[in-house]
């Protein structure tokens, strides 16, 4: 079976792009694996199928699948590589769309100088909508939790994005336990669904450092996610000011957020790798 596709990436943070609605495809968790390995696929963090609208408020679908195989609810650097993906397919002509999401509808718009803007939504912080099983009781939306992460008691600030994240202020990115503490923390039997692990480090009231560990990737260069989950944990904590830099491993984002109730704005590049066709097998294991 022969499938066209884009290799994007934002900040580094890679994907593989299809669209679904000129080519009948809908992969399994097995052909994800494939497309997504870096030896004997063309390998991606995640990957993003474009579809039709299934909501009439919107205008396309948009699914992500990581690359362990599973498919997640959102993906703020997948969303900005996806307005640019439809633009340059001519599936659309307008600047700002609406896509349907499994956690609800985005709104990304493609900028004059070329970066994208993304309505991220609404953080949610109850337990219950990331989710996540509070030891202070799951009516408690207090913005630092306590997790023990093997020997140790860790001060986390758990939200949704659309998809759970727990961040935690470190001193020094560089040195930060991500290779470690990043995988204990997205298995944590406190998160029934998986969790990214984000390792905050303040620079100023409006500049962060920022490594997260993304559920069923591993390390990425940069999470989009995460940095919307990072900056309303830091403005909640009243260390960081809206709007916020957010320098990552693969580059700079802009993260502006006016305070509970209102919605994360990011902003950021997107960029286009290259076009090709890969022949998966019907049978991929």
């Amino acid at each position: 079976m022969k499938i066209q596709f884009s290799k994007m990436h934002g900040l580094g943070n890679d994907f593989v792009v299809l669209d679904a609605i000129n080519q009948a495809f809908v992969p399994n968790a097995a052909q994800v694996r494939f497309l997504a390995d870096r030896h004997f696929g063309v390998g991606c963090d995640q990957l993003l199928v474009v579809e039709r609208a299934q909501r009439a408020d919107a205008d396309f679908r948009y699914r992500i699948f990581n690359a362990d195989g599973g498919e997640v609810e959102q993906c703020g650097n997948g969303a900005r590589c996806f307005v640019r993906f439809v633009h340059e397919h001519g599936l659309t002509r307008q600047k700002e769309i609406r896509v349907e999401t499994k956690c609800g509808i985005i709104v990304p718009r493609l900028e004059a100088n070329g970066e994208v803007s993304v309505d991220m939504g609404v953080p949610r912080w109850l337990p219950n909508e990331i989710p996540f099983v509070s030891p202070l009781g799951e009516t408690s939306d207090a913005v630092i939790q306590p997790l023990q992460v093997g020997a140790r008691e860790v001060a986390i600030s758990v939200v949704s994005m659309g998809n759970p994240h727990a961040v935690q202020v470190v001193e020094d990115i560089d040195t930060a336990p991500v290779g470690v503490d990043g995988p204990s923390i997205e298995s944590h039997a406190r998160f029934p669904q998986r969790v990214n692990a984000g390792f905050m480090q303040v620079a100023g009231r409006h500049a962060i450092r920022l490594r997260v560990h993304e559920r069923g990737a591993g390390e990425t260069l940069a999470c989009g996610t995460g940095a919307c989950a990072a900056v309303v944990a830091g403005i909640r904590r009243d260390l960081l000011d809206s709007p916020v830099q957010v320098q990552t491993r693969g580059g700079l984002l802009t993260i502006a957020w006016d305070g509970p109730g209102t919605s994360v704005l990011m902003t950021g590049p997107a960029t286009t790798v290259f076009e090709g066709v890969i022949d998966i097998p019907e049978d991929t294991p």
